[in-house]
C-alpha cells in the first residue's frame, strides 16, 4: 500500500458507522500504550471487563474497565475496590459496583478512541446499576486533552493519576 493510500485509509471515518461494541475475553496487552504492564488476568478478573470496537471482523479500539463503588486513585486501589464490589455483588443479586472506571483506552484506527468512549457511554446510560463513568488516567497531557476534548471534566489529580468524569444522565 502506498503512503497516500495509507493516509487516506487512516482518515476515512465511514467505518465508524458500521462498527459495534463487543465484550472481549482476550486482548493483546502489549498493544496498550497506557498500561501494557497489566496482564489479561488483571483485565478480566473481579468485576473487570474489556470492550472492543469491532469492524469487519477486526478490533479497531479497546477500553478496559473495573466496576467499583468508590473512585480509585491508583491501579492498586482499582484492584482492591473492584474485588470488593465483586464480592459484595455475590450478596446483592450480582450487581457489581455503581461506577465504571475506565483505566485504559487505545485505538488502532483514527477515530476509534472517541467512538469507543461514545459507545461505552451509551451502554452505561442504559444500564440499571451504573450511574458514573470515571477514568483512572495517567498524568499526561495526552490523556488530559483526550478526555476534555471528548466531554469529560477533571474531578481530581492524584499523585500518579488523574480522574475525569463523563456525566451520565439517564
Amino acid at each position: 500500500m502506498t503512503t497516500t493510500k495509507k493516509i487516506k485509509s487512516w482518515f476515512n471515518f465511514d467505518w465508524l458507522k458500521k462498527s459495534e461494541l463487543i465484550e472481549l475475553k482476550q486482548v493483546d496487552c502489549s498493544q496498550d500504550p497506557v498500561r501494557p504492564e497489566l496482564d489479561i488476568k488483571f483485565r478480566t478478573s473481579y468485576g473487570r471487563k474489556i470492550y472492543g470496537l469491532k469492524h469487519n471482523g477486526e478490533i479497531k479500539a479497546v477500553m478496559c474497565f473495573g466496576f467499583v463503588n468508590e473512585i480509585p486513585t491508583t491501579v492498586e486501589e482499582l484492584d482492591l475496590f473492584s474485588k470488593d464490589a465483586y464480592l459484595q455483588a455475590t450478596h446483592r443479586a450480582g450487581i457489581q459496583g455503581s461506577i465504571a472506571i475506565a483505566y485504559t483506552v487505545w485505538s488502532l484506527k483514527k477515530g476509534g478512541g472517541k467512538m469507543i468512549v461514545n459507545e461505552v457511554y451509551k451502554m452505561i446510560k442504559k444500564s440499571n446499576h451504573l450511574n458514573r463513568l470515571i477514568t483512572l488516567s495517567p498524568l499526561t497531557q495526552m490523556a488530559e486533552r483526550f478526555h476534555l476534548k471528548n466531554g469529560a471534566r477533571l474531578i481530581q489529580k492524584n499523585e500518579t493519576s488523574q480522574n475525569f468524569e463523563y456525566t451520565v444522565s439517564k
